[in-house]
């Protein structure tokens, strides 16, 4: 049986009708590309900040004051987190790292608020928020590489994440205000927090107290459940 070969002209027909298909698959190919590349470009760099209310507890003279109890200091970060809900400007949560002074005082270094809604990153908890700003503002990868005194005061036992955060922060001491099931109550998934987590941070050198003005941070959990968006359920 002899095959029919196509002629020459049909070839030619053929080859140029390919050409111009493969033109096209290219260009929409290349324009695919670049708006995938535009869409990178515009997500490649990440950038967040803290509400523009936030700015009052960090002014010159906010940092001049002096505190002396655990619930001096705990009231602040609860603050944080009532002002962030009743503001609309992330999660129930609230974090200030202070520094522990000679004297047994201390004094505000960074605050933090819960920022992951508004700011499109789930890693923006306030625990992480204050760690990452009192690193920057000290120069200080680890906040006990020069032999300072910080403690991370929080208006809700941390996540998962935000223990591991804590545990490589550098700080001293983590004092906590709701627990874990406050926040679990009104639907967040802490994940994998265990009593054997607060062990390891003991034994790593950072002390934990827990509990400290529980109900009002609690309070503000629960307003939030019944308004807000519980973004990790």
């Amino acid at each position: 049986m002899m095959l029919s070969t196509p002629s020459n002209a049909a070839a030619n027909s053929a080859v140029t009708a390919f050409a111009a298909l493969s033109g096209v698959v290219l260009a929409a190919s290349t324009l695919y590309l670049n708006r995938s590349a535009t869409k990178r470009s515009r997500s490649g760099s990440v950038s967040w900040d803290l509400p523009e209310w936030a700015a009052e507890y960090t002014t010159s003279e906010a940092l001049k004051r002096v505190y002396r109890t655990d619930e001096e200091m705990m009231k602040v970060a609860v603050d944080l987190s009532r002002r962030n809900v009743e503001e609309n400007t992330g999660g129930p949560f609230g974090s200030v790292i202070f520094e522990r002074l000679a004297d047994g005082t201390a004094r505000i270094v960074s605050v933090g608020c819960n920022r992951v809604v508004p700011m499109n990153n789930s890693g923006l908890h306030g625990e992480t928020v204050a760690i990452q700003i009192a690193q920057a503002q000290l120069g200080l990868y680890s906040l006990r590489a020069e032999g300072g005194n910080f403690e991370l005061f929080t208006s809700c036992e941390p996540c998962c994440m935000c223990l591991g955060a804590t545990l490589w922060s550098g700080v001293n001491r983590i004092v906590c205000a709701a627990a874990k099931g406050d926040a679990s109550a009104i639907g967040f998934d802490e994940g994998p927090v265990f009593d054997e987590s607060y062990d390891h941070l003991e034994r790593a050198g950072v002390k934990v107290e827990r509990n400290v003005l529980r109900e009002a941070a609690a309070e503000v959990l629960s307003n939030y459940g019944k308004i807000g968006v519980i973004y990790n359920a």
